[in-house]
């Protein structure tokens, strides 16, 4: 006999034929992140090349309205809208802790385009971080995916949210000014993966409340905040990929990203009432694994020894 977690999970997938419609559509976004990734990258290592002056201080203004005249770049920003369309489609059929972490297929495939185009092989060490990354994320998602439960968001806890969010942004501001000159890869990826995580928690909040009629002031707020947050974070997208390579910044997304819109979804819109304890600590266990495999791609990559 089923527990009464699983009982009212499978009776949710009967009763929701809308979940079959949410899954595919972040499948497809995942397709055309890894894709835009890709593209943007390109378009990013060409303006570096020839208007950096090897600080890798961050883009300048005068790099990113160079990057509005590549080709590629333009062609991986349609790419990366579409990935947006599809991620907020499928948030409006699917639960948030379900659609969202499937942007991890995007590393897979980014992973694979990266090595070809740019001529390399991963050896084993970056595909075993690679297969911690996905395998980390997929068994966290999995458990809360099993055993969280969806609630309605009140005003309380959107402002939660929305000061959380302020505080974060503050930090990571402070920080890009104390430390631009010498700030890697992975703390422009760790500040764009946070945000986004923030971004597509605000985007299903600000879904759920127009669905159901509720659309004021604090929702305006929640949208002017989502906005803000993907432009900052796309800055640090693109700033990434000017010192690191695509398939990193797309690790750390697929990772990081995920793990704080679930971790928002615990701690603040108590989603993880029902989990038991040795749940949450499998769950705890594979985001760890999960981070662990980013680092390690961040250290074994072949593109950080050439």
């Amino acid at each position: 006999m089923l527990p009464p977690e699983l009982s009212d999970l499978t009776d949710e997938l009967v009763r929701s034929p809308f979940l079959g419609v949410g899954i595919p559509l972040a499948l497809i976004g995942a397709v055309f992140l890894s894709l835009g990734a890709q593209f943007q990258h390109q378009g990013v290592s060409k303006v570096e090349a020839h208007l950096g002056d090897g600080s890798k201080a961050g883009l300048s203004p005068r790099q990113l309205l160079h990057l509005l005249r590549r080709p590629s770049w333009l062609l991986g920003t349609v790419m990366l809208g579409l990935a947006i369309v599809f991620q907020l489609a499928s948030l409006g059929f699917a639960p948030l802790i379900v659609v969202q972490p499937l942007g991890v297929v995007a590393l897979v495939m980014t992973a694979v385009l990266n090595a070809r185009l740019s001529r390399i092989r991963l050896d084993r060490k970056a595909i075993g971080a690679i297969a911690l990354s996905v395998g980390g994320v997929g068994v966290f998602v999995v458990v809360a995916a099993t055993f969280a439960v969806e609630r309605r968001i009140d005003e309380r806890q959107l402002l939660t949210v929305l000061t959380v969010l302020g505080v974060v942004t503050a930090v990571f501001g402070a920080l890009f000014v104390l430390r631009r000159k010498s700030a890697g890869a992975m703390f422009y990826i760790a500040g764009a993966g946070v945000l986004y995580g923030f971004v597509a928690t605000l985007a299903k909040v600000v879904i759920n409340r127009i669905v159901n009629g509720n659309f004021e002031w604090l929702t305006v707020v929640a949208i002017l905040a989502l906005l803000a947050s993907a432009a900052l974070g796309g800055y640090f997208v693109q700033t990434a990929y000017s010192v690191g390579s695509p398939d990193l910044v797309i690790a750390g997304l697929t990772v990081i990203d995920p793990l704080i819109a679930v971790l928002i979804g615990v701690i603040v819109l108590g989603e993880a009432s029902l989990i038991p304890l040795p749940a949450a600590i499998v769950s705890a266990l594979a985001g760890a694994v999960a981070i662990v495999g980013v680092i390690r791609l961040a250290k074994h990559h072949p593109q950080t020894h050439r």
